[in-house]
């Protein structure tokens, strides 16, 4: 899997955060974070999708790290069929 969940974003956080702050941990592939279609603001998660599943057990050390005032909390994304 090289696909992460990240939580407790702050509202402000964008995707570009995201790419910004996970490419010190290698090739970012994809950043999205998830907004609400009816108020068009951040539900206070997203996904990053790493190039590897090297990159992406090394970006688990973001787990905790500080973004936007807010700490972070890093897993590997579940598949959808597991939720």
């Amino acid at each position: 899997m090289k696909k992460l969940f990240v939580g407790n974003l702050s509202w402000e956080s964008t995707g570009d955060d995201l790419r910004t702050f996970f490419s010190t941990f290698g090739t970012v592939i994809d950043a999205v974070v998830i907004m609400d279609r009816m108020t068009n603001r951040s539900r206070g998660f997203g996904f990053v999708e790493m190039e590897t599943e090297e990159m992406a057990q090394k970006a688990l050390e973001a787990n905790g790290k500080d973004l936007k005032g807010r700490a972070m909390n890093v897993n590997m994304a579940k598949p959808q069929e597991n939720r």
